[in-house]
């Protein structure tokens, strides 16, 4: 023996006549029963919720990456400050080196101007490059956004 909620045909029954097998009221819109402003109410709160979650999910990956990347930064910074003292110990043996068959003035004058030319040099080739990406305009992209405006012009007047 079936009972009401077994029944598929009772059920239909229930449905149609606005009552469920227990006597409440009529059963959620489901399936083809939605009306279209159901349906147009289902999808905006959808896709609402859809962007709101894919926003989250975007911030936490970006706050997960920005710290990896301070991590990363901050060593870097470290390595950088370890590796100019180091450069500074590295002169002062050069200039002690010397010292030991120069006088200490003269070692340290050798030492200052050796570092003086290289630094003139970093700076030169330092010039050189800023001058060839200056002006800072993305002159490929813009080249290519005119060429695309230019084809999407030419094939409206076709």
């Amino acid at each position: 023996m079936s009972t009401p909620l077994n029944d598929p045909s009772a059920l239909d029954d229930a449905s149609a006549t606005g009552s469920t097998a227990t006597g409440s009221s009529a059963l959620p819109p489901t399936g083809a029963n939605r009306s279209v402003g159901d349906l147009v109410s289902s999808v905006s709160t959808d896709l609402s919720r859809l962007v709101r979650d894919e926003i989250k999910l975007a911030q936490v990956e970006v706050t997960e990456k920005a710290k990896k990347a301070g991590v990363g930064v901050g060593a870097f910074g470290a390595a950088g400050v370890l590796a100019l003292y180091a450069v500074g110990v590295l002169l002062a043996a050069a200039v002690l080196g010397l010292a030991t068959v120069l006088p200490g003035w003269l070692a340290a004058l050798i030492v200052g101007v050796v570092v003086l030319v290289v630094a003139g040099v970093a700076a030169l080739i330092g010039k050189k490059k800023v001058q060839e990406a200056a002006p800072p305009v993305p002159t490929r992209a813009v080249a290519s956004v005119k060429t695309d405006v230019q084809e999407i012009k030419e094939t409206i007047k076709r």
